[in-house]
């Protein structure tokens, strides 16, 4: 039996759930359910707190689970990374009060209390940067500890910047780390992780791509199959009505409008877009 941690709430947790649930794996129905049994599949799922699934994981107690880049880093364990999930993207970065003059350059932050929720990236950033500073360690809500006297600057995840401006912070310097959800794994993978595995993958494929089905003149085929390659190839078929052909190839879902622009102007017709669940490549 395959045993996976997921997060057990926030954006991190509803992004791992929609996407385990694309990959055709039971969830959890009630958000304060700490473990599902998914039987036909043969894999249990445990809900367990972002910050611990990494530590869960590499101590072996788990095959696999879904945590952030930064949270694994900073938890200082090793785990390795087999696949990339292409959701919860953060920027790690330093951040000081507006009203500091002269902060471009990050020296500034030289003999300054930092707050973070994050010690161990922080500490690796100071020691990159050749940076000495105090760093305060706090359970989160780091954009208060600049108002409330206890640090002079802070470093956290950054999405927006929204929650930064609204307590009058500004970010400085270069980011500290981009992160995005992983998938990590404790050991060699089994041949049910690599289901796993392959099954995520698939989705990922999937969203990032759509079919595109269209009717071009035969003569035109070459030309047509240019500006839609295909993920390997295109599928081409004859049509009854002769010299023309149907084509059937993937394409990169961002590009979708621009190829069927393309494709009319060279004389397709019939265009059809249709969404991908599901693949395997």
């Amino acid at each position: 039996m395959l045993k996976v941690a997921l997060p057990n709430k926030g954006s991190l947790a509803d992004d791992s759930i929609k996407i385990l649930s694309e990959a055709g794996y039971r969830q959890r129905n009630d958000s304060r359910d700490l473990i599902t049994l998914d039987s036909e599949n043969e894999i249990e799922f445990y809900y367990l707190r972002p910050r611990d699934i990494a530590i869960y994981v590499a101590s072996g107690e788990l095959d696999f689970g879904i945590t952030g880049e930064d949270l694994l880093i900073d938890s200082g364990v090793a785990a390795e990374i087999p696949l990339k999930l292409g959701y919860g993207r953060s920027t790690f970065r330093f951040a000081i009060p507006m009203d500091v003059a002269d902060s471009k350059n990050e020296s500034i932050l030289n003999g300054k209390r930092i707050a973070t929720s994050y010690p161990g990236i922080l500490e690796r950033a100071l020691r990159e940067r050749k940076i000495s500073a105090t760093i305060v360690n706090l359970d989160g809500a780091v954009e208060s500890s600049i108002k409330l006297g206890v640090a002079d600057a802070i470093a956290d995840v950054v999405s927006t910047g929204t929650t930064l401006r609204q307590a009058g912070l500004k970010i400085i310097g270069e980011p500290i780390l981009e992160s995005e959800a992983l998938l990590i794994s404790s050991k060699k993978v089994s041949d049910e992780g690599s289901n796993l595995i392959r099954r995520l993958n698939g989705v990922i494929i999937a969203r990032q791509y759509v079919l595109m089905d269209y009717d071009i003149k035969s003569e035109l085929i070459d030309q047509a199959c240019a500006i839609t390659p295909g993920f390997e190839s295109p599928t081409i078929s004859p049509l009854r009505t002769e010299g023309w052909s149907a084509v059937r190839a993937m394409v990169p879902r961002k590009q979708a409008q621009k190829v069927m622009d393309d494709l009319w102007g060279l004389g397709a017709r019939g265009i059809l877009v249709t969404d991908i669940h599901a693949c395997r490549l």
